[in-house]
C-alpha cells in the first residue's frame, strides 16, 4: 500500500518517471534532428515533446522564453504542470498528473489520449503562484499529437493562452444577459409610471431604485475584478459590525431574481463581531457566496449565513443543503469554471482573488452528501 509520500503514489495518471540518463538520451534524439529542431523553434506557439512518462524531452524556444529559462536544459524531465507552476503539481511526490484535481485537467487527459494513439484538443485551467502572496489563473487550450519514433512513443504538446477569450465570453454574458435584463426591468417600470395611479407608483419607484442599484453594482463589480487582476485595486479598511453587515447582505441577496422563493436567514447563533476590512470588497465576496448558495438551492430550501470568531479571525460561512459532485469540487475557484454554462465562472474565482490577494483572508468549502455545502471566508480582525 502506497502513501502520499511514496514516489509512485497517484490518484490519477501513473507517477513513474524516466531516469535522468534516459531523459538525456531522448533529448539528444531531437537535438540530432537538426532541421526538425529548427522547424519546431520557428513555430510561434509554445510547444514541448513528452515521453511515455509525460516528461519533457524537447522544448521549443517560445516555451523556453515563456518560462523565463535560458535553455531547455532546466525543463528536461519536468511535466507540463510543473513547468507552468500549477499549485497541484507539488501536492504529491509523484508530481503533475497524480492528484485528484488532475482528473479534471484537460492537459493530462489530452496527453493520456495521445499516449494511446489519438490526437486530442482540450481546455485546461491552471492556478499558479506568482509569488509567496499572489496567484494567477491561466486558461489554456492544448493540442496533443502522438509521435512514434522507432520503438518509442512521444507526444507533441502545444498550448496557447485563451484567457482573453474566456474573459470576453464572461463579459458578453454579463453585459448582454445580466445587465440587459436589469435594463429591461428599468425600462418597463419607467414606461408604466405615467400609466399608473399615484398610489401604485411607489411600487414602481421602488423597482426602479432596486434595479438601478443592481445595475450599478454589477458594473462596479466587473470594474473591481479587472483592477484586481491587473494589481491596480486599492483597499480601504473601515470598522465593520458583523451583524449590521450581514443584514445588508441579506437585503441585497433577497433582491436577486434567483432568491425568489428561497429562505435566506442569519443563524441565531451568529456572533456580533467588530473588525476592520474593506466593506465594499468584503461585500462582493460574501454576496457572491450567498448568490451561489441561492442558485444551487431549490425554492423550498434554506440558505443559512453564520459569523463566528475563529483563531483570532472573523469567519463567515454560507450553507445550502445540496451536495457538489467531486468532479465539480475539484474545479471550484478556477477562473473560467462554472456549472452555469459557457461564459460564466468568475464568481468563486473572484471570491478567492479578492479575499486572498486584497483582504488578507482565505476562502474554502466543504461539501458532503450528508451535510450539504458550506463555503467559508476568514479574515483578520485588523
Amino acid at each position: 500500500m502506497t502513501g502520499r509520500n511514496d514516489p509512485l503514489y497517484t490518484e490519477f495518471a501513473p507517477a513513474e518517471r524516466s531516469s535522468p540518463d534516459e531523459i538525456e538520451r531522448q533529448a539528444r534524439l531531437f537535438v540530432d534532428m537538426g532541421l526538425l529542431h529548427q522547424f519546431l523553434d520557428a513555430i510561434p506557439t509554445a510547444l514541448m515533446v513528452l515521453n511515455k512518462n509525460r516528461q519533457i524531452v524537447f522544448a521549443n524556444r517560445p516555451l523556453i522564453q515563456a518560462t523565463g529559462q535560458d535553455s531547455q536544459q532546466a525543463l528536461l524531465g519536468l511535466r507540463p504542470g510543473e513547468t507552468l507552476g500549477c499549485i497541484h503539481s507539488a501536492t504529491h511526490v509523484g508530481g503533475c498528473g497524480t492528484t485528484r484535481f488532475c482528473r479534471e485537467c484537460g492537459a493530462v487527459r489530452a496527453i493520456l489520449s495521445s499516449l494511446s494513439g489519438r490526437q486530442a484538443v482540450e481546455e485546461c485551467r491552471v492556478i499558479r503562484h506568482k509569488d509567496d502572496e499572489q496567484f494567477e489563473s491561466l486558461d489554456l487550450r492544448v493540442w496533443t499529437t502522438p509521435l512514434p519514433y522507432e520503438v518509442e512513443q512521444f507526444v507533441v504538446f502545444s498550448l496557447v493562452d485563451i484567457g482573453h477569450e474566456k474573459r470576453r465570453q464572461a463579459l458578453e454574458h454579463i453585459f448582454f444577459h445580466d445587465i440587459l435584463n436589469t435594463v429591461s426591468t428599468l425600462r418597463l417600470a419607467s414606461e408604466m409610471l405615467p400609466k399608473n395611479e399615484p398610489d401604485d407608483q411607489k411600487q414602481l419607484f421602488d423597482a426602479i431604485a432596486i434595479s438601478s442599484e443592481r445595475l450599478a453594482q454589477e458594473i462596479l463589480t466587473q470594474r473591481d475584478l479587472l483592477a484586481a487582476e491587473n494589481n491596480e485595486l486599492e483597499t480601504k479598511a473601515t470598522p465593520i459590525h458583523s451583524g449590521e453587515f450581514l443584514q445588508k447582505m441579506i437585503q441585497s441577496a433577497s433582491a436577486l431574481p434567483a432568491a425568489q422563493g428561497r429562505d435566506i436567514r442569519i443563524s441565531p447563533a451568529a456572533a456580533q463581531i467588530e473588525f476592520f476590512s474593506d466593506a465594499v470588497l468584503l461585500g462582493r465576496v460574501i454576496l457572491n457566496m450567498i448568490k451561489n448558495a441561492v442558485e444551487a438551492s431549490a425554492p423550498d430550501q434554506t440558505v443559512s449565513i453564520d459569523c463566528q470568531a475563529a483563531e483570532n479571525q472573523v469567519e463567515f460561512s454560507v450553507h445550502n443543503p445540496n451536495y457538489i459532485p467531486p468532479a465539480v469540487q475539484h474545479q471550484i475557484f478556477q477562473r473560467s469554471f462554472s456549472t452555469k454554462g459557457k461564459g460564466r465562472g468568475l464568481g468563486t474565482y473572484s471570491m478567492k482573488l479578492l479575499s486572498e490577494q486584497y483582504l488578507k483572508g482565505q476562502v474554502s468549502f466543504v461539501s458532503t452528501k450528508e451535510n450539504g455545502t458550506t463555503f467559508f471566508a476568514r479574515y483578520p480582525f485588523f
